[in-house]
């Protein structure tokens, strides 16, 4: 590693940061899918407002008349102010504790200040797009990979080059921050969904999906549980339903040799993809997957043992260990009936990206590759928001927690959620097919309406 040496109290303190702000991150990378799990990835939901009230107000007549107030509005969100620091960082609550010491290390290092700001996760693309032109936003943030395509598009990232470190990420870590050919990020968390198995329940592993199924319901038929998989699709939701879409050989956009997607490829009515579209049709009339199931069902039905399966992600998995549910991680097994196609799941990665507007460029590249490019945060950022981390020789450290290690072998066999901006015109087309399927639509008209209406987004964006 390339940190100074001085570095080395800073890191001594980290674990101890790690460990008091303890694990807030209970739901998954933001992303731009669909919020239908304590989830994706950063949402645009509308403001809750309150009703307008009718009040009387007084006028020259003998009746009164009723007008309308104006509804209770919440004020636009507005970041900490940047002040006099020569570089600031915009991280969540979870990850700024633990970044604050390396700050204050780099600061001492080279005579500069550097604060670390706590902006929400949710908030922090949007409001770097505004405040970086503005003067007023950071020099450095803490995000999603599949932020890439409008960040990149709206200039307000610049590329990092890692160099040779590149090398010491995993693959999967490094294409997801890949962009046009250049890198823009610094990774340091993976995450990804798997597949839970309940070990009393099922005790060896299925070694297809059809053994999957008919172990499921074949519980469900003797009454030892109710539902034979506990997959959320209340709505319904391309995300989870991912690795058994790619288990039938459907794709979303085709890939180049160096992972790169190409929106002009769309693959949900691909072969592979109207295969998928039947077989979900009929594994929703056999009872297997059910569109009534949301994130809490899922959760309560596995963690009581009403459930023997689950695909869900780690941000599931601390109430399953809270339950006293004895639990495996595992990838999806192969669907038989494709041929024995490998399922692939997404994979979600978080990073530092550096801001085109940063007045000092140089000095926050230095301090993201030679501070944050370390061992010790990536364990440190690890045990505080329980994400694998994306250095390979940190992963290999803390890969004895089985969980991880599940996780970890099921991202395996994933690619990262695609970063253009093309993804953003799937998803709800997509949700609306799966939709249409569990409630009798014919599955082949439902996926090849969703891809016609995809396409037409795509050429007008």
């Amino acid at each position: 590693m390339r940190a100074p040496r001085r570095l080395l109290g800073a890191v001594a303190a980290i674990a101890l940061v790690a460990t008091a702000c303890g694990d807030d991150d209970s739901e998954p990378a933001a992303t731009d899918a669909p919020a239908t799990t304590e989830a994706p990835v950063a949402t645009d939901a509308p403001v809750e407002t309150d009703a307008p009230a009718a009040t009387e107000a007084p006028v020259e007549t003998e009746a009164p008349v009723e007008t309308e107030a104006p509804p209770d509005t919440e004020p636009p969100y507005v970041p900490p102010a940047r002040g006099e620091a020569d570089l600031v960082i915009w991280a969540d609550d979870t990850r700024a504790p633990v970044l604050r010491p390396i700050a204050d290390a780099f600061s001492a290092d080279e005579g500069v200040v550097v604060s670390v700001l706590e902006v929400p996760l949710e908030q922090i693309r949007d409001q770097l797009t505004v405040q970086g032109p503005a003067g007023e936003g950071p020099d450095i943030i803490v995000g999603a990979h599949d932020w890439l395509g409008e960040l990149v598009a709206n200039g307000v990232i610049s590329p990092l080059d890692l160099g040779d470190d590149a090398a010491l990420y995993s693959d999967v870590a490094v294409k997801a921050f890949a962009y046009e050919g250049a890198n823009y990020g610094l990774p340091y968390a993976i995450e990804n969904i798997a597949l839970i198995r309940n070990t009393d329940l099922v005790p060896d592993a299925p070694a297809t999906w059809e053994e999957v199924e008919a172990i499921g319901q074949g519980l469900v038929a003797d009454g030892t549980v109710s539902i034979p998989l506990a997959i959320q699709n209340n709505p319904a939701d391309p995300y989870h339903n991912f690795p058994l879409f790619t288990g039938m050989g459907g794709y979303v956009f085709g890939q180049a040799e160096d992972g790169s997607y190409d929106p002009a490829d769309l693959g949900l009515d691909s072969p592979g993809g109207l295969a998928a579209a039947e077989m979900f049709a009929e594994w929703s009339d056999s009872g297997l997957i059910s569109k009534d199931i949301d994130y809490d069902i899922m959760t309560g039905s596995f963690g009581t043992g009403d459930a023997p399966f689950a695909i869900t992600g780690p941000w599931a998995t601390g109430g399953f260990v809270d339950a006293g549910v004895n639990f495996v991680i595992e990838p999806v097994p192969p669907i038989a009936a494709s041929g024995g196609e490998t399922p692939n799941v997404f994979v979600g990665v978080q990073g530092f990206m550096v801001s085109s507007f940063s007045e000092s460029p140089d000095l926050a590249k230095t301090f993201v590759l030679d501070f944050l490019g370390t061992e010790e945060l990536q364990i440190a950022l690890y045990e505080a928001g329980d994400r694998a981390p994306a250095m390979i020789s940190a992963f290999d450290q803390v890969s004895s927690d089985p969980i991880i290690q599940g996780f970890g072998l099921s991202g395996q066999q994933g690619a990262p959620l695609p970063n253009i901006p093309a993804m953003s015109s799937v998803w709800a087309d997509w949700g609306d097919a799966y939709t249409l399927i569990f409630t009798g639509t014919d599955p082949v008209e439902a996926f090849t309406a969703a891809a016609d209406s995809i396409r037409t987004k795509i050429a007008e964006s």
